[in-house]
């Protein structure tokens, strides 16, 4: 099970910025006429993130970013100059969280340390196992996930466990980095084999649980129907989507399912007003009404470009590719505006915001601060 599950990890993440590893059939390029203006504010080299998603993170008056090897940075937001560098000593698997003045990542092995904004260690401890996605601190809870199905809260203060939250996963599941999405003291989180829960924040206790995506087929790998991206929700509804399986919206107190259609996406969600923007599992980019999911646009230039999940930048989205390219296409129809190359290794993360424009850190280690006009 586990070098099934690790070369899924390859195809589907292709942290690799080689074309052929991806196959022959990645679409080229199409020239166009911009019709924005997509810029470099600055750039700096941090590091690969090696077999891992590493993401940048953003306090109000500093970025926090890491690399594989564990060395972990505090940048100025205006011009990406270091402040202080440190190293945690383990090979990193997620990374970076921060919230409650605290600046924290985990490691392969279950390592997690909690960092002062001054880059002393303020706690460490051990979790269950591997950390899979960057930890969230919300109300003095850091909300870490591992592995084995677990979702854990620690406290902020001193990280002892507060509370655990234990799913049974398949035998066989789709290694990835899908982090928790926190709104209003509950936690939004998608598991393999398709399921949707929502847990209290306060002591972990599971509030629903609803079905995305029921697995199908005849072999174990068809079966496979996880839900590998981060949740998305709003005042109204969560939206998840599964990997070889369906998008669906549900009610945010009892998980009441208000849609579903069939889609398959191993990238991810953005959600913004009346639309729900998404990458599917071919690369094409679509925009669906939030009401009932019904079609508004799609984009299919970026086919088997491994396209990230779209970030929403105002009056545009932007994805990134395997090859480290930028697109930026227009929110309301999904045409391309502009294209920015980087650094030719993948972008496997969508960008995050920063001071109105967007910080985005490929596979090799190039971060860059860009602008939209």
């Amino acid at each position: 099970m586990k070098v099934i599950s690790i070369a899924l990890l390859a195809l589907l993440t292709a942290c690799a910025s080689d074309t052929d590893k991806l196959g022959q059939d990645a679409a080229k390029l199409v020239e166009f006429k911009p019709t924005a203006k997509i810029e470099v504010r600055w750039d700096k080299a941090i590091g690969s993130a090696g077999n891992t998603l590493l993401r940048p993170a953003i306090s109000h008056d500093a970025i926090y970013v890491a690399n594989a090897r564990g060395k972990i940075s505090r940048l100025d937001r205006a011009n990406g100059k270091r402040a202080w560098r440190t190293d945690s000593g383990y090979t990193l698997s997620a990374g970076v969280g921060s919230g409650n003045d605290l600046v924290l990542i985990g490691g392969m092995k279950g390592e997690l340390t909690a960092y002062g904004e001054n880059g002393k260690v303020r706690w460490k401890t051990k979790v269950s196992s591997e950390v899979l996605s960057p930890p969230q601190v919300a109300d003095g809870i850091v909300i870490v996930r591992t592995d084995d199905g677990r979702i854990a809260g620690l406290d902020a203060a001193d990280g002892k466990r507060l509370w655990l939250y234990e799913y049974t996963t398949p035998a066989l599941v789709v290694r990835n980095h899908a982090g928790v999405a926190i709104q209003r003291g509950t936690i939004y989180v998608g598991f393999a084999g398709g399921k949707l829960a929502a847990i209290s924040l306060t002591n972990g206790t599971a509030l629903w649980e609803s079905a995305v995506s029921q697995p199908h087929g005849n072999t174990e790998l068809e079966r496979i129907s996880d839900i590998t991206s981060t949740p998305v929700v709003d005042n109204d509804q969560v939206c998840a989507v599964a990997f070889q399986g369906r998008v669906a919206c549900f009610g945010l107190i009892q998980g009441n399912l208000l849609w579903a259609r069939d889609l398959s996406s191993d990238a991810g969600l953005a959600l913004l007003d009346k639309t729900l923007y998404l990458t599917d599992a071919d690369g094409a980019v679509l925009a669906l009404d939030k009401s009932n999911g019904s079609s508004i646009w799609k984009n299919d230039q970026l086919r088997k470009r491994r396209t990230t999940a779209p970030y929403i930048a105002g009056d545009h989205l932007v994805v990134g590719d395997h090859e480290g390219y930028l697109h930026v296409m227009k929110r309301e129809n999904g045409a391309m505006e502009a294209r920015l190359p980087t650094d030719g290794s993948a972008i496997v993360a969508a960008p995050v915001e920063l001071d109105g424009g967007m910080l985005v850190q490929t596979h090799d280690g190039g971060l860059y601060s860009i602008a939209i006009h």
